[in-house]
């Protein structure tokens, strides 16, 4: 099936000196969102939320950092290589252009949020709204390079990957005690009030030509290495966290869905990465981890303190740990993650997983 769809996607580019008169048979991708799919963004801001020094891409091809805030491979770059096209570069890398454009880009910043408000300790990061921005320069720039039809082509015929919200708890309501939002908002409203905004976020989306968006949930926000160090006592989730997410990616799949009947389309699919987040925290082992509380890389209990650094506890054997920083999974976890993605049931992907989107769309 990979295989197969390997051949129907993959990604004819024209040369450059006839961009303005050939057909373009790309299916572009597009990533927007936060450090689970940052592919170095970053690298560009005066920000300390970057992943650009060792040992982040000890296990990336090059053996560098590369701005992914994992220790090889991120969920972007393993949908990519279903789409049988290389790994999208950041956008305010300098080597996108000519034709790298047409491989699409990818527009994500760690530290973001759904609110605009979420990691202003970060200071200069790519909030989403200059995402969009961005998207609005590429298609210009694009157009530039096609003409305005084809881009619209390529933009309506891309697939695009929206990962956003974690941080919306854990660097903005439960940041500090009594933070700003907390006193605002309990949190059963407050998720109401981050549904609504993600809501007009997706419709901008839209009007910017998306017509096939995977919008990610958040993963079991208290079961992360840095929650166990800082709010438990015994090594259990956060429990209060986990309300959090339990409470927001439900009412993001009814969202997604009451937008695609608005919309007359399936056009915004919901992964439930809490689910496949959960399968390997729960059980580690049935995955081939040794554990799914320490993080590979960090210091302090469980690693979960700091920032992952040149000088922090590292584990040799980045495969059997579910977690590579405080934060992060993985690249093995986020595979396994891809992979639910891609062939998971609806109780992973909704309404339908990215296997079957594919196909319909090699169809039209």
């Amino acid at each position: 099936m990979a295989s197969s769809l390997v051949l129907i996607f993959s990604l004819v580019l024209t040369a450059l000196g006839s961009f303005g008169t050939q057909q373009v048979e790309a299916r572009a991708f597009f990533v927007f969102g936060d450090s689970l799919v940052d592919n170095g963004n970053n690298n560009y801001l005066l920000t300390q939320a970057r992943a650009d020094a060792y040992p982040y891409g000890i296990d990336y091809p090059t053996g560098r950092p590369t701005g992914r805030f994992s220790n090889g491979y991120n969920i972007p770059d393993f949908i990519s290589q279903e789409l049988g096209s290389e790994s999208t570069l950041p956008y305010l890398s300098p080597e996108l252009n000519g034709e790298r454009l047409l491989v699409g880009a990818n527009f994500a910043s760690a530290g973001i949020g759904i609110l605009n408000d979420t990691g202003i300790q970060f200071v200069n990061i790519l909030r989403m709204y200059r995402q969009f921005e961005y998207f609005q320069e590429y298609q210009q720039r694009v157009s530039a390079l096609i003409g305005a039809e084809q881009t619209e082509r390529l933009v309506n015929g891309s697939l695009i990957l929206v990962t956003v919200g974690g941080n919306d708890f854990v660097n903005n309501y439960y940041l500090v005690p009594y933070s700003a939002r907390s006193r605002q908002y309990s949190l059963p409203d407050y998720v109401k009030y981050l549904i609504s905004e993600f809501r007009n976020l997706l419709l901008r989306l839209y009007d910017l030509g998306g017509r096939r968006v995977l919008v990610t949930g958040t993963g079991p926000l208290g079961c992360v290495p840095a929650e166990l160090a800082t709010r438990s006592s015994n090594g259990q989730c956060s429990a209060e966290l986990q309300r959090a997410a339990g409470l927001f990616n439900p009412q993001l799949t009814q969202m997604l869905n009451g937008l695609n009947r608005e919309l007359g389309a399936d056009i915004f699919i919901a992964a439930n990465t809490q689910l496949s987040h959960s399968d390997f925290v729960t059980n580690p082992q049935a995955f081939g981890f040794t554990t799914s509380k320490i993080a590979c890389c960090g210091q302090g209990p469980y690693n979960g303190l700091g920032l992952c650094t040149g000088v922090s506890n590292l584990c040799p054997n980045r495969d059997l740990y579910a977690f590579w920083d405080p934060f992060h999974p993985s690249e093995r976890a986020n595979r396994y993650i891809v992979q639910n993605i891609l062939t998971g049931s609806t109780e992973y992907m909704n309404p339908m997983n990215l296997s079957t989107i594919l196909a319909l769309d090699s169809r039209t």
